[in-house]
């Protein structure tokens, strides 16, 4: 149950720089216990540099039919802070994963180059995947986010965007988070600055989208963002304040925009889901991914994601099973006069991993169903102004 004295108290200690006392606070709130208040001859601890939101990750083994493994999300921490922190902090195994090879990344005959776009909020590298039927002619683009700890290479890997863009022949774009802006190379999605249009992280994925448009034979009207975990949250705030800019946008296990102003409000998020978006949500058309075991961000954000376009809609579920994999619930929104605003999987028995994903990547479940062929199949039918 949220206790609102409580979470005032963790914001207090928030600002006072005592991340560690605030969230532990949370912590108790979060298992139904009293919070005790510190005695009044305490004495405070020495403000530290708060530092951005970090979702760390420990493995949960999937049983498959080869008996390969897949790993998924199922834990929160905080880095660079004192015990009991640093323990939870050695259950993440990413350390010890080889980069993908070569060939799990794109298509032979195709390209995977590396660019650097900058403005005044700062400066991003990127890798970009060019089709090898471009010839010149308009081509859609997709952006993709990645989560926590993962890479451009490691990102292309894991959902195979690159092979299913040769497919349909299409850009894409991978903005990198470098550890510098985030120790855990998580996009700042609960952060008021990066949630802004003309700044801010918004700002930089932004700019990399025009640059490629700029440089690229690009579609205006066929171009979509899509993102996992805190890469989904970030893709959410772009769907909200670049309806310009993306025709679609595409959420796995992400947040809505808006769904945490703070740290604090960041956590209870997570744990519990977020309340109603301060922006409002994408008005774009929008396709939500979520297990709905998901530990790390609750499964209730993707229905807040959704609740945001649902008003005067149309609702159809169909349930489905990916054979040998996972049962899914497909609940599609439309207007009356037929056009799709969103549809949401929700995806049964799966944790925090990208659904139908390559285990040469991190953080995904080949169990299905197949998110990034969905993905790119509900952007395609999408276009500005249409």
């Amino acid at each position: 149950m949220l206790d609102q004295n409580i979470v005032r108290d963790a914001t207090r200690l928030t600002r006072a720089g005592q991340l560690v006392e605030a969230t532990a606070l949370l912590q108790r709130m979060l298992r139904g216990e009293s919070a005790a208040e510190p005695s009044g001859g305490t004495a405070r601890a020495k403000p530290a540099k708060i530092e951005p939101l970090t979702i760390d990750l420990k493995a949960n083994v999937l049983e498959e039919k080869e008996g390969r493994q897949s790993t998924h999300a199922s834990s929160v921490q905080w880095r660079n802070r004192p015990a009991p922190f640093d323990a939870m902090r050695k259950l993440s195994g990413l350390g010890l994963r080889a980069p993908p090879a070569t060939t799990d990344i794109a298509p032979e005959g195709t390209r995977f180059i590396a660019g650097t776009f900058s403005n005044a909020a700062g400066s991003r590298t990127y890798k970009l995947f060019i089709p090898s039927r471009s010839q010149g002619e308009p081509l859609p683009l997709v952006v993709m986010l990645h989560g926590c700890t993962q890479s451009p290479d490691d990102f292309a890997a894991g959902t195979r965007m690159n092979f299913l863009a040769e497919e349909r022949n299409c850009f894409v774009v991978y903005p990198e988070q470098p550890s510098g802006a985030n120790q855990s190379k998580c996009w700042n999605w609960f952060r008021t600055g990066d949630q802004q249009r003309n700044g801010g992280e918004p700002s930089l994925i932004a700019g990399i989208t025009r640059q490629i448009m700029q440089d690229y034979p690009i579609d205006p009207n066929r171009v979509y963002v899509a993102g996992l975990s805190a890469g989904g949250a970030a893709a959410a705030i772009m769907g909200a304040t670049h309806t310009d800019l993306y025709a679609a946008v595409g959420i796995h296990s992400g947040l809505a925009c808006g769904a945490a102003s703070d740290l604090p409000s960041a956590f209870v998020a997570m744990r519990q889901g977020g309340g109603k978006a301060r922006n409002g949500g994408p008005s774009v058309p929008i396709i939500v991914f979520h297990g709905d075991r998901d530990t790390t961000v609750n499964p209730n954000n993707a229905d807040r994601i959704v609740e945001q376009a649902a008003t005067g809609m149309r609702s159809k579920a169909i349930d489905g099973r990916v054979p040998d994999g996972h049962g899914y619930t497909r609940t599609i929104l439309t207007h009356a006069d037929g056009r799709v605003v969103s549809e949401h999987w929700n995806v049964h028995g799966a944790g925090h991993a990208w659904a139908g994903g390559s285990p040469a990547g991190s953080y995904t479940d080949p169990r299905g169903p197949d998110a990034t062929r969905e993905m790119l199949r509900f952007f395609l039918d999408h276009s500005l102004g249409s």
